[in-house]
């Protein structure tokens, strides 16, 4: 099958909704599909690559920071992905279009499919949910959540990679959403020796800025400081330089090592080296790096929000506190540093869940939606 691939932001550029799209593309180019993803160009990146068995082509975008895009360069994607898209189903000629992110993405792939006649699946990872992450999105979606609908409705099928994220988006389009979540792939023999670190290592990752909540990372650790342990903080973002001033305030910088942005193959060997998934988020769809953590065999302790439901069996493999509940975040980590057999348990619990979100299980459920989106369109 040809599939025609759609994300504004693919690695290196992006979060973890360009992470999940890549996995997705190097499972499915596995097992013999021809895939071609077309993204956002970033400085220095070539403007045609092979990797993985699959090619990816990046157009202008004005995009200027490489883990966050401006509304402005969103848009540009549509504008300049419609031209370089149109020629590009004419060239590939794909049975079926992939889209992750209803904005903006959504937006080419609906224009595509008008004018081509080619279908086309929607994924969405939350922040293109209106509602979803309100303090980055909120603003847009008063007034392009009309043009959304249309998105939302053409499309063949629609996956969320949460439970959160489909409930949300059903309060919204009144169309039917499938749950497939994000899937990583896990290490071959799944038979990791896991042991608890001395002291234990707690690591957060994700982008520095309020969504994701680092200053309540620190907060929360200095109230147990007297408990021995070390964090390892990975990413960057706006709030980078009030992390490092909050660090130094507290005295901690010998208990702290913030790494910056690290590949995706350096993240998971920090995973492999820690003991606690530590991410008081406000807002997440299901997080890449809570999947990474599970294979990794990481205990988590998050929000009670979004994606983490559907990674965190309270009590087994971690604990989901309340959003902003300092308190609550504190105790759970007290009582994992403090017992570490009891965070031995977790640990090996959560080795156990990944299996269910092994990338090959993943790969065949979009190929199964794909399958019935072509047949369904050669029989209209």
């Amino acid at each position: 099958m040809r599939i025609l691939v759609l994300n504004h932001e693919f690695p290196p550029i992006g979060g973890g909704g360009g992470r999940a799209a890549e996995s997705i593309c190097q499972a499915l180019a596995k097992r013999g599909h021809e895939i071609k993803v077309l993204t956002s160009h970033f400085k220095d990146l070539p403007r045609e690559e092979q990797r993985d068995g699959y090619d990816i082509i990046r157009i202008p975008t004005l995009r200027t920071q490489p883990f966050r895009a401006s509304f402005l360069s969103m848009v540009v994607y549509v504008l300049s992905g419609l031209w370089a898209g149109l020629r590009l189903v004419n060239l590939f000629r794909p049975d079926v279009i992939h889209v992750h992110f209803a904005v903006p993405a959504g937006a080419l792939a609906w224009m595509l499919s008008r004018f081509t006649k080619v279908p086309y699946v929607l994924t969405a990872h939350l922040g293109d949910v209106p509602g979803g992450v309100p303090e980055k999105t909120g603003d847009w979606f008063r007034w392009i959540f009309p043009t959304t609908r249309w998105i939302w409705h053409d499309a063949s099928a629609r996956v969320a990679v949460s439970e959160y994220t489909r409930n949300l988006a059903l309060k919204h389009y009144n169309e039917e959403v499938l749950v497939i979540p994000n899937g990583i792939d896990i290490d071959g023999d799944n038979s990791i020796s896991i042991r608890v670190n001395s002291p234990p290592v707690i690591v957060f990752a994700g982008r520095f800025m309020e969504q994701k909540s680092p200053l309540q990372v620190i907060q929360t650790l200095n109230e147990i400081k007297d408990i021995s342990w070390k964090c390892v903080m990975i990413g960057d973002g706006p709030l980078m330089s009030e992390v490092k001033h909050s660090i130094a305030e507290l005295g901690l910088g010998d208990r702290f090592i913030l790494t910056g942005w690290i590949t995706p193959d350096e993240v998971m060997k920090q995973f492999g080296q820690s003991d606690i998934l530590f991410m008081p988020s406000l807002s997440e769809g299901l997080p890449v790096v809570g999947v990474q953590a599970l294979s990794k065999g990481l205990a988590i302790v998050a929000s009670r929000i979004g994606g983490f439901v559907d990674l965190v069996h309270e009590n087994q493999n971690g604990f989901l506190i309340e959003v902003g509940d300092k308190e609550g975040f504190k105790t759970r980590l007290q009582e994992l540093l403090t017992n570490p057999s009891r965070l031995l348990s977790l640990r090996q619990a959560s080795l156990n869940k990944a299996k269910s979100f092994e990338i090959t299980q993943i790969a065949e459920q979009y190929e199964k939606i794909f399958e019935e989106t072509l047949n369904s369109s050669k029989m209209n």
